[in-house]
C-alpha cells in the first residue's frame, strides 16, 4: 500500500471538500505547482489531481495548472475531474499524465468506458464514489440507483486496471475510512485498487495496514495533511 497525497483544484487554487460539497470548501494554497513539489520532496510516489471545477461543470477547466504540475515534478500524478469524452483522456494523456479518472461516465456511457479501456488500458483508472454503496456522479451531486460492488465487477469484467474507491460520507470528514466498505470492495474485484475517505492520522493508516490483499495499492489522504493532522513523510515510512 503506498500513500498518494491529493491535490483538488478549485478557482485555480488548492482547496479541500467536506463530504464532496462545494459550499464546504476549505482553501489551503494559492499555488499548486508548489505544493506538487512539496509532496515529492516527502517522497510520494504518486499524486492524485482533481479537478473540481471541472467535476462541477462536466468539463476540465485547470488543464493549464494541471500540465504546470506535471511538468514540474518527476513522479507520476493522476487526474480527475469533468472528463467525460475521449479528446480531453487523450489531451491529458499526450502531456504526460500518468492515468486518468473517470467518474460520472462509468454510470452514464458504459460502451464509452470500453471503448476508452480498449484505447488507453493501464492509463485509464475508474473512481467510484459511493454513498451508502451506491453510486454518486456529476462532481457528488447526484446519486445513481447503481450499486458500488456491481459496477466494480462489470468495469473489471470490461477490462478496467485500477480502481479507486471513495467513502464520501467520510471524505474530507477527518473520521477515518470505512474499513468494511474497503475490505468488501477489494474481495469483490482482483484488480488493484486506491481507497479514499477519511484518513485522519497514522492511526488511520496502520487500520488499512491491517488489510491483507494482495490488490490493495495504495489510499489517498488530503485534508489530513493540509490541516497538518498527519505527516506524509512519517506516513510514507509506516508503509
Amino acid at each position: 500500500m503506498i500513500i498518494i497525497p491529493a491535490i483538488d483544484l478549485k478557482d485555480r487554487k488548492v482547496v479541500r471538500l467536506t463530504q464532496g460539497k462545494f459550499d464546504q470548501k476549505t482553501e489551503y494554497n494559492q499555488d499548486p505547482v508548489d505544493v506538487a513539489k512539496k509532496w515529492q520532496e516527502c517522497g510520494a510516489q504518486l499524486i492524485h489531481v482533481v479537478d473540481l471545477d471541472g467535476a462541477e461543470k462536466g468539463a476540465s477547466e485547470n488543464f493549464d495548472i494541471i500540465k504546470k504540475i506535471q511538468e514540474s515534478v518527476d513522479i507520476p500524478i493522476e487526474v480527475g475531474g469533468g472528463i467525460r469524452d475521449q479528446e480531453t483522456v487523450e489531451r491529458f494523456i499526450n502531456i504526460g499524465v500518468s492515468r486518468v479518472i473517470l467518474g460520472t461516465k462509468a454510470v452514464e456511457d458504459f460502451d464509452f468506458v470500453k471503448d476508452v479501456l480498449l484505447r488507453w488500458g493501464d492509463q485509464i483508472a475508474i473512481s467510484l464514489d459511493c454513498a451508502n454503496g451506491m453510486v454518486a456522479t456529476k462532481g457528488w451531486t447526484e446519486i445513481s440507483s447503481v450499486k458500488g460492488k456491481d459496477l466494480a465487477q462489470k468495469l473489471e469484467q470490461a477490462g478496467l486496471k485500477m480502481l479507486i474507491y471513495t467513502d464520501i460520507a467520510r471524505d474530507g470528514a477527518l473520521v477515518g475510512p470505512n474499513i468494511k466498505q474497503v475490505k468488501e470492495i477489494l474481495n469483490t474485484v482482483n484488480i488493484p485498487v486506491i481507497a479514499s475517505g477519511g484518513v485522519s492520522n497514522l492511526d488511520d493508516i496502520k487500520n488499512l495496514l491491517s488489510i491483507k490483499t494482495d490488490n490493495f495499492f495504495g489510499v489517498i489522504i488530503g485534508k489530513a495533511l493540509y490541516e497538518e493532522n498527519l505527516d506524509l513523510e512519517k506516513a510514507i515510512s509506516l508503509c
